[in-house]
């Protein structure tokens, strides 16, 4: 049952899917167009407390959804600062929660990959009189390869992600639907067929990150002893 929802071209299944792939790539964009400027400014920097910044942004990588979607329901809701907006039960509340738990995974990987290599370009960079900061678009262009293994983490925990979204988005129907939280609903429902479906589709999507990460991980190694 679950295979021909599949290969049925169910418009209910794919509708769910889409939405699901829609909201976790705009949270990584999103997610990288803050977190990776901010690491590489992190990595290059020399202020007073970078070091415990570090640690704060290293420590936000294990931010916990349920705890995220109730600080972005709170803010978002009628009586918060931003409940004008109406944008709880949306897909940008889920956005938003979702880049939230992204941005410090991005920021965090993006800092140890130009920390690494500022250190082995660092001196060379300086005698051509490049600063520390106008050295980080070459930095980052440099470790492109280890920053889109960044993206694609971060992808991953956005698409996987159920507790932060069902608080902010719900489950309604055709509007804020899910992979992960109609697998949650429909399973406490019984209609495992959409449920076994969706959880499908979610692994061969686990499974073509993991696949990318890994081929990601050989060309780089290829890279370094050409």
């Amino acid at each position: 049952m679950a295979t021909g929802l599949i290969l049925s071209g169910n418009a209910e299944l794919w509708t769910i899917v889409l939405l699901s792939l829609q909201v976790s790539l705009t949270a990584v964009v999103f997610a990288a167009l803050i977190g990776m400027p901010a690491g590489a400014a992190l990595a290059v920097g020399r202020f007073p407390g970078k070091r415990a910044l570090v640690v704060l942004i290293n420590a936000l990588m294990g931010l916990p959804p349920v705890v995220v979607g109730l600080t972005v329901y709170l803010l978002l809701s009628n009586s918060g600062p931003l409940g004008v907006l109406q944008l709880l039960y949306t897909p940008t509340a889920m956005i938003i929660a979702q880049v939230v738990l992204v941005t410090p995974i991005i920021a965090a990987l993006t800092r140890q990959v130009i920390e690494d290599l500022d250190a082995e370009y660092s001196e060379q960079l300086r005698s051509f009189g490049v600063s520390r900061l106008a050295s980080v678009p070459t930095l980052l262009w440099d470790g492109r390869t280890s920053l889109l293994t960044a993206l694609l983490a971060g992808f991953g925990r956005a698409i996987a992600e159920v507790g932060a979204v069902i608080i902010v988005g719900g489950n309604i129907n055709h509007v804020t639907r899910v992979m992960t939280t109609t697998i949650a609903l429909e399973t406490s429902k019984g209609n495992l067929a959409l449920a076994l479906a969706l959880g499908a589709i979610l692994i061969l999507i686990a499974i073509a990150v993991n696949g990318a990460l890994g081929l990601i991980g050989t060309a780089s190694g290829r890279a370094a002893h050409a």
